[in-house]
């Protein structure tokens, strides 16, 4: 029995089969330990997505406006034919609904200048805006003719004027529209959809004053966060924005126009031109307004990588470097002869997963950089040290120094690309696997 054990034991210590699968076993078991670090990112991850979701709805949501939009109600008149038993003869009934006509604008231009903060909670932040806008632009002479409204079942003297909202929480002005010479003030009507309703007082004169095109105006200063959008109900609906937010997304049915689009550190500037043509939607409704929200176009605020999204990518590496990592010690100790037992495999596989549960802990504190450069050299000195210690010597702890070192140089230039990860990524790995494969290129692999 200790013969066998004394026979397994040498196999154990001077077969390079039996070290490669032990190195690999290992390398699997520290999985385990690095699924527990993904899933506290993810946690962590959604706490801050509750705490920013919080702060949005305090400051005010994300923002879907409409230009001002005529509404007229009118009457249907019906007729019905019934049979009257008593006479034994029929006789027509006169049935009387009421109903509401919506009028876009001819012209509808919008200018936003959207100034940006940062908003904390905690050690929590969210990016809320304050946008000023000025809209204008022109209604068209309204007609009812074409659905063959007579004109006393029009109630012009009851026409309105609506806008459409989908964060009237933001909202930090009374919007005031001008038309011709008349103020309407907006006051909110019950919402039954995603988007709210505002709407003034009634149009003094509206059949007079809707009987040629009219020129409006108004000016709203409103709070929101994630998105800012405009429904292009204009028959042509132009719009710029500039703001001091450096990575925009532009969103939703319409891009901006190449040619006026800019971006920099200093922030953005965009214009939209949208015609009649592009949308599929009339300039005019007779019963009800339906849901245009998808026809939206504008500009989503976001954080390109925030800490968490940057630890989580850092993670996925966590296979390659302790891979590596191990794969660096076990050629060392097939070309030193130095044996190396599995449960030192297992603490320096350990130190190397205590990188990430640092660098989480120390970017909720700080900055991304200087969590990866704390950790990094925090682990770095320890396995250092520890490869010292067993190994003996310098030469070897230093490769491995420099190895992990550049290791973890190069996963913090991918973690900051953005378009060329993959690209650096896929060229970093292949020169990785030359540099191994030149390495293992001396070992004597008959010693199985």
């Amino acid at each position: 029995m200790e013969k066998r054990k004394s026979r397994f034991s040498n196999w154990m210590r001077n077969s390079i089969t039996a070290r490669m699968l032990v190195v690999g076993f290992l390398l699997l078991v520290l999985l385990i330990p690095l699924e527990f670090v993904q899933s506290l990112i993810d946690e962590r991850a959604f706490r801050q997505e509750e705490v920013v979701r919080e702060i949005n709805t305090k400051w005010g949501n994300e923002v879907l406006l409409s230009g001002p939009i005529v509404k007229i109600p009118y009457k249907i008149r019906t007729e019905e034919k019934l049979f009257n038993e008593k006479t034994n003869s029929y006789y027509t009934k006169t049935n009387e609904t009421y109903s509401q006509a919506y009028f876009f604008p001819e012209k509808l231009d919008i200018n936003s200048q959207v100034e940006t903060k940062p908003l904390n909670r905690s050690i929590y932040e969210s990016v809320v805006y304050t946008a000023a806008i000025a809209i204008q632009g022109t209604f068209p002479i309204i007609d009812f003719s074409e659905m063959e409204i007579a004109e006393e079942d029009i109630f012009w003297d009851k026409a309105t004027i609506l806008l459409e909202t989908s964060n009237l929480k933001g909202i930090k002005t009374t919007p005031l529209v001008n038309i011709d010479t008349q103020a309407l003030a907006m006051t909110p009507q019950y919402a039954t959809s995603y988007l709210n309703t505002i709407q003034s007082n009634h149009i003094a004169n509206a059949k007079e004053l809707f009987s040629e095109q009219r020129p409006f105006s108004f000016n709203l200063k409103i709070n929101g966060s994630e998105s800012l959008k405009f429904l292009p109900i204009g028959k042509e609906t132009t719009a710029t924005m500039t703001s001091n937010w450096h990575s925009p997304s532009f969103d939703g049915n319409f891009l901006p126009e190449d040619t006026d689009k800019q971006i920099s550190q200093d922030g953005f500037s965009a214009n939209w031109r949208v015609l009649q043509i592009n949308r599929q939607f009339e300039q005019s409704f007779f019963g009800q307004l339906p849901d245009l929200s998808a026809s939206a176009f504008g500009t989503k605020l976001i954080i390109p990588v925030d800490e968490y999204q940057k630890s989580e990518r850092t993670a996925k590496y966590g296979f390659l470097v302790i891979g590596l990592t191990l794969l660096v010690f076990l050629l060392i100790q097939l070309v030193s002869k130095i044996y190396i037992h599995p449960f030192q495999y297992v603490m320096i596989g350990l130190a190397l997963v205590m990188f990430y549960t640092l660098l989480i802990s120390i970017s909720e504190h700080s900055n991304f950089l200087k969590a990866y450069t704390i950790a990094a050299l925090a682990v770095l000195g320890l396995v250092t040290i520890y490869s010292r210690l067993i190994l003996k010597g310098f030469k070897f702890p230093l490769l491995i120094c420099g190895s992990l070192a550049s290791l973890y140089g190069f996963i913090y230039v991918i973690i900051q690309l953005e378009n060329y990860a993959l690209l650096v990524g896929s060229i970093g790995l292949f020169l990785i696997l030359a540099v191994i494969m030149l390495a293992s290129r001396k070992i004597d692999w008959n010693n199985e």
